[in-house]
């Protein structure tokens, strides 16, 4: 029961790669992955919950060990990820469950919890951004891709989606010690299977979509501020992209939410301090998720 299972599941016509833990009639957690990640980030997690809780992680189209079907057959924005997220809820026949938003994931799970609210029984929100005034430094590339579209402001999208990009990623914004309990595998593994055109190309492309992106930032809190759901925020403040300040914002529209900010770590706080987020998560889910 506490082993996470490996699959291949059809889903929108497409190949997904599943993860899956924990009794079948258990209380659900769905786990999307963020970027330059799969699910594969989940893989302590996972079993660690198995014993009272189900979990579920898939890896996007583009991403991991799933297919990556032609720009005709799927649309690599946010909103076809949202889909597919729906997908795998309809797939797997889930009527209740808590979201984990995490990176991309939280852009991701927040378009799905709009969509169905009735569904969402929880959230817990690591280092994910959805307010623009508290957005990083580590932004300034982007925006200014965003200010003028030229090859010259395009070029450092293209050059971070690459080995060193992604161990930038990864190890880039913590301090040594911290950098140290980072595995390599995480780059590693995961740029081989990026380093094709298609996936490359698709990984860029959601850099660039980015700034339409923003346009959901005030449906996200929307839904926040009316739907109050349970909330627990695991936050590491060493990230150039959501930093500390990304964090608090969320209190604005959702005061009663349990906010702990683990002060050394960053992005990949799940890599680096895995023992006392897991410890926060337990508390909360066993106080809400039942």
């Amino acid at each position: 029961m506490l082993a996470t299972t490996h699959r291949i599941r059809t889903i929108a016509g497409i190949d997904l790669f599943v993860r899956e833990a924990g009794p079948r009639d258990a209380p659900v957690l769905l786990l999307p992955h963020g970027y330059p990640c799969s699910s594969f980030q989940f893989r302590r997690l996972m079993p660690a919950l198995a014993y009272r809780w189900r979990t579920i992680a898939v890896d996007w189209p583009g991403f991991g060990l799933s297919d990556t079907p032609e720009p005709s057959e799927f649309g690599y924005d946010f909103d076809a990820y949202a889909s597919i997220l729906a997908g795998v809820v309809d797939s797997f026949g889930l009527k209740r469950y808590a979201l984990w938003l995490h990176d991309y994931g939280s852009q991701i799970g927040l378009r799905h919890a709009i969509q169905r609210p009735e569904a969402i029984s929880a959230l817990i929100i690591q280092n994910g951004d959805i307010y623009e005034d508290a957005l990083g430094p580590k932004y300034k590339n982007i925006k200014a891709y965003w200010a003028e579209k030229t090859p010259d402001t395009h070029k450092p999208l293209v050059e971070a989606v690459s080995e060193k990009g992604f161990r930038d990623e990864f190890v880039g914004e913590v301090s040594e010690e911290v950098a140290a309990r980072i595995p390599p595998d995480l780059w590693k593994l995961h740029w081989p299977l990026m380093n094709t055109p298609a996936r490359t190309r698709i990984a860029v492309g959601l850099m660039e979509g980015l700034e339409a992106n923003l346009g959901w930032f005030p449906r996200y809190q929307a839904y926040l501020r009316e739907h109050r759901p349970p909330t627990l925020i695991v936050w590491g403040p060493q990230d150039g992209y959501m930093p500390r300040a990304a964090a608090q914002a969320y209190l604005r529209d959702l005061p009663g939410a349990e906010l702990h900010i683990l002060p050394d770590a960053g992005h990949w706080l799940l890599e680096t301090h895995f023992e006392e987020a897991l410890a926060l998560v337990q508390d909360f889910l066993s106080r809400t998720l039942r």
